[in-house]
């Protein structure tokens, strides 16, 4: 976990594209709304690394979202449940769930489809507000971070200075 966030900062104040973090950003969150563990989650996982995005950034979205996944769960399950039973879409999951292996999938829980329809929602404008926040991130926060009275004093630490120094190195 460390290590993905230590990508992450790299990313962030180094030259990553910031669409590339942004995407990694949008996969985490999708990732992070859906119960880990079933085998939906794991194809999904897998099929992450076909994509060019950067993995510190998904990873960082993941645990950021499952750290706040238990205050909005509710809503993930009633909009789950809300999808599972539009009326239109009856004969196609009935159509899934009796083909084989997709069952195991457990699309049909409704934390499963909830968090998968979340993170299809959420996909674009967490993607748009990435890629808008990273150049402001770097011409602004990032600098006026580093200059800081509490940075300065932190880095007097030779471990942290030997971190800092192995961060900018990349």
């Amino acid at each position: 976990m460390i290590k993905a966030i230590a990508k992450l900062i790299l990313a962030l104040n180094g030259n990553v594209k910031r669409t590339q973090i942004a995407a990694g950003f949008a996969w985490g969150t999708l990732l992070g709304l859906i119960p880990a563990g079933n085998p939906f989650w794991i194809v999904l996982f897998l099929v992450s690394f076909f994509f060019l995005h950067n993995h510190g950034a998904k990873i960082a979205a993941l645990a950021l979202v499952k750290i706040i996944y238990p205050t909005f769960v509710y809503q993930i399950d009633a909009l789950g449940w809300f999808v599972l039973h539009i009326e239109s879409f009856e004969q196609f999951f009935t159509t899934m769930y009796n083909t084989p292996f997709v069952p195991f999938t457990k699309f049909n829980n409704t934390l499963v489809m909830g968090g998968l329809t979340a993170g299809i929602i959420l996909w674009i404008p967490v993607y748009i507000a990435l890629v808008l926040f990273i150049p402001l991130y770097r011409n602004t926060i990032a600098v006026k971070i580093r200059n800081s009275k509490f940075i300065k004093a932190i880095m007097k630490f030779p471990l942290l200075s030997m971190i800092d120094k192995a961060i900018t190195k990349g």
